[in-house]
């Protein structure tokens, strides 16, 4: 008996919070990509977001642990915060492939970061290594990948929502119903974060 390939996607972010626009895209990228499994990957420093500074590391693992709790599809893999410094996705990439030899890998991203894949780390070899699936947001214009990237647009369940703004709402007391899981509105509350 023939078995196909296990797939595996990669959600690599900040997740400062994770929000329900994130959760969202985890099962469309499941479902639509018949994905066995989907790893949630914070990132110690984004490259291209050199002067922001993310909640701590233990903080945000904190809350991806509340939300993906009972995701039995779902795992979070600490890899890039234990690495420190800024996080390149080759790194994680080449750790994947090492892992699971033969695995088809999908790497999620964001269509406003589509236009700078050319410029990131080892950009040949990562177009090799994985597919692209491209998350869009409401209203925004579809991404094209250039060659030699591959991939596709997720369709999803579009939610406009973003960390930055909920990140907002806390500060300025407004309510996150709705936009995070109860247990991670509460988590934030409870610990004052981004206050």
């Amino acid at each position: 008996m023939e078995t196909r390939p296990q797939r595996l996607g990669l959600f690599g972010g900040s997740f400062d919070p994770i929000h329900a626009g994130h959760l969202l895209v985890a099962q469309a990228a499941r479902e639509e990509m018949a994905l066995d499994r989907l790893y949630f990957i914070p990132a110690a420093q984004s490259p291209f977001k050199p002067a922001s500074v993310p909640a701590s590391g233990p903080a945000r693992l904190r809350l991806l642990r509340l939300a993906l709790a009972g995701q039995t599809h779902c795992e979070i893999d600490e890899q890039e915060l234990s690495r420190g410094g800024p996080s390149f996705s080759i790194d994680t990439v080449r750790d994947y492939g090492g892992k699971f030899p033969g695995a088809a890998l999908f790497y999620l991203i964001g269509a406003d970061h589509v236009p700078t894949l050319p410029a990131w780390r080892e950009a040949a070899e990562l177009a090799q290594r994985v597919e692209f699936i491209i998350i869009t947001r409401p209203g925004q214009a579809p991404a094209r990948l250039a060659a030699p990237f591959r991939g596709r647009e997720l369709a999803g369940f579009p939610l406009g929502v973003s960390s930055s703004q909920i990140r907002d709402r806390v500060r300025r007391g407004l309510s996150i119903s709705g936009l995070v899981p109860d247990r991670v509105a509460e988590a934030i509350r409870n610990s004052r974060l981004y206050l």
